[in-house]
């Protein structure tokens, strides 16, 4: 969740991670995501690879940016928000 409150989410992480929300029925607000903090494991959002998978589906429908689980960076796209964020405004097609 978001403890540093020098850390603004830009307005696409914030689209993002509504999707995010959206897509795990979280009961959380946009802002309350950290945007450097982990996404995956114990600490930050926490999510789990079931989680990493409806993202990617997410992030595939909204986005057309296809994200394999046999991607040897998916440790580090899913590392943030940011991450995820700049990887997909990096690969997008919609």
């Amino acid at each position: 969740m978001n403890t540093n409150t020098d850390i603004d989410q830009s307005g696409f992480e914030q689209e993002l991670a509504q999707h995010i929300i959206s897509a795990l029925n979280l009961d959380i607000s946009p802002a309350e995501i950290d945007p450097v903090a982990p996404l995956y494991g114990d600490e930050g959002l926490g999510i789990d690879s079931i989680d990493v998978l409806e993202i990617s589906l997410v992030v595939t429908k909204q986005y057309g940016v296809q994200l394999r689980s046999d991607d040897g960076n998916n440790a580090k796209i899913f590392a943030s928000l940011r991450n995820l964020a700049n990887h997909i405004q990096q690969n997008r097609t919609k």
